[in-house]
C-alpha cells in the first residue's frame, strides 16, 4: 500500500491537483513501486527560495526541490520505503508553463516525476545520468498522455 498525501501550503485552490493525484498513483504502477511513503508539498516562491538557499546554497527559487532519504545507506529498511519530500513551487510552475507554452498540468505534471526519480535515486549531474532519467520522465508522462 502505497501512501503520498499532497499538502498544499499555498492559499488558492488548484484544480489541477486532483490530476497529479491520479499521475502519482500512475507514476508508482509504472515504476512498480509498492510499500512507498513521501509528500509533495506545494508552495510558493518564496517558501522556495528559502529551502533552496539553506539546503543548496542557490539564492534563488527553483521550481523543484526533493529530500530523498534514501541518499545512502544509513536509512533503516522498513516495511514501507519512506522516500523523502517534494516542494513543487506552484508560482515557477505557472511560470514555466507559460514560458514552455503548455499547460499548468503538463507542469506540475512534469515537476512531480521529476522529484519522485529524484527519491528513486535518479539524477541528472552527469551527461549519461541525465538521458537516463530526462528520457524515462518524458516515457511516463507520454504513456499517461501528458503531452508537450
Amino acid at each position: 500500500m502505497n501512501e503520498v498525501e499532497i499538502i498544499k501550503k499555498v492559499d488558492e485552490n488548484i484544480e489541477e491537483l486532483k490530476e497529479v493525484e491520479k499521475f502519482v498513483q500512475y507514476v508508482l504502477e509504472y515504476q512498480k513501486l509498492e510499500n512507498v511513503m513521501f509528500n509533495i508539498i506545494i508552495v510558493d516562491n518564496e517558501e522556495i527560495h528559502k529551502l533552496n538557499k539553506s539546503y543548496r546554497g542557490i539564492d534563488r527559487p527553483t521550481d523543484v526541490i526533493s529530500f530523498a532519504l534514501e541518499d545512502d545507506d544509513t536509512f533503516i529498511k522498513m516495511d514501507i520505503r519512506i522516500l523523502g519530500d517534494i516542494y513543487i513551487s506552484i508560482d515557477k510552475a505557472r511560470s514555466q508553463a507559460l514560458e514552455y507554452g503548455h499547460s499548468l498540468l503538463r507542469e506540475l505534471c512534469f515537476l512531480t516525476v521529476h522529484g519522485i526519480l529524484h527519491l528513486l535515486g535518479y539524477d541528472h549531474m552527469k551527461e549519461e545520468d541525465e538521458k537516463v532519467m530526462f528520457e524515462l520522465q518524458e516515457r511516463i508522462l507520454d504513456s499517461y498522455g501528458i503531452k508537450r
